[in-house]
């Protein structure tokens, strides 16, 4: 490498990245739930089978098993608290990629948050349609490619209460989501690398009753588009303007991951 080429790389935009990190003038928003046996996870009725909550086992803390140290196992279903989708989560998807299967290039882009927490907080079924997809870019422009579109509903003020948190009754749970037509759209035509919600899934509570039923998993699963759920701190981020990592593990074989979501945003 010449001196120019070394110049160049370090004026380059990691360089600037790395700087804005140092100055404090990009801040690091941790977008995750904290993951514990108290995290709230989803509950389906029979006679469906749940996932196990996370938990921990201890296997030595600083004692006869493991005098230096301390460690665990984890016990945990691939999709409990902040976590990530893949294609092959869902039977539309069957043929698609498994979590270790998904590109890194796909796992970050643009963060695009569109806030209707106000009309969540009126109607808890409520569903978000293509035209408030089409208000927000009316405002703030067209959708990149690859980019992420985060869902702001205000549900993560429930997270640390299960039964806000799912908010079942005798008729079954009641979350935001989004429509058919727009679960279809972002699937088939968006140039979208998945959606985020602050929600236990992509799909709204009463998305059993939809038609398909669940069509955020049909449409965008099918499509090689992905799901992260249960994030918080979206109030914190601008509409446009930052910058997300998504970082499930990369299980060979996983239909999902429990992940850490972070942000970049300029301060």
């Amino acid at each position: 490498m010449d001196m120019n080429s070394t110049t160049d790389v370090r004026q380059g935009s990691v360089a600037h990245l790395l700087e804005g990190l140092a100055t404090r003038r990009i801040d690091v928003i941790d977008l995750t739930t904290k993951l514990s046996h108290a995290t709230p996870t989803l509950e389906l009725p029979e006679p469906f089978a749940n996932l196990i909550d996370f938990s921990l086992e201890e296997v030595s803390a600083y004692n006869e098993p493991g005098p230096y140290w301390k460690h665990h196992n984890i016990h945990t279903g691939e999709h409990i608290g902040t976590h990530l989708d893949a294609p092959v989560h869902w039977i539309t998807g069957r043929g698609g990629k498994d979590v270790a299967q998904i590109e890194p290039g796909r796992l970050t882009g643009s963060a695009l948050v569109l806030d209707v927490s106000e009309e969540a907080a009126a109607n808890p079924d409520f569903l978000l349609d293509l035209h408030h997809i089409r208000q927000w870019e009316a405002t703030f422009g067209p959708i990149p490619q690859g980019s992420w579109l985060l869902i702001r509903t205000g549900w993560e003020a429930r997270a640390h209460d299960r039964h806000r948190f799912l908010n079942n009754d005798e008729k079954g749970p009641h979350s935001p989501g989004l429509t058919v037509e727009c679960a279809q759209w972002i699937g088939e035509e968006s140039p979208l690398s998945g959606i985020g919600v602050e929600t236990v899934g992509i799909d709204a509570g009463a998305a059993a009753g939809q038609e398909p039923p669940f069509p955020a998993h049909h449409f965008l699963l099918a499509n090689d588009k992905y799901g992260i759920t249960s994030l918080q701190n979206l109030s914190k981020l601008p509409p446009i303007g930052a910058a997300i990592i998504v970082a499930p593990l990369p299980i060979v074989g996983g239909t999902g991951s429990p992940a850490r979501v972070l942000a970049f945003v300029d301060t």
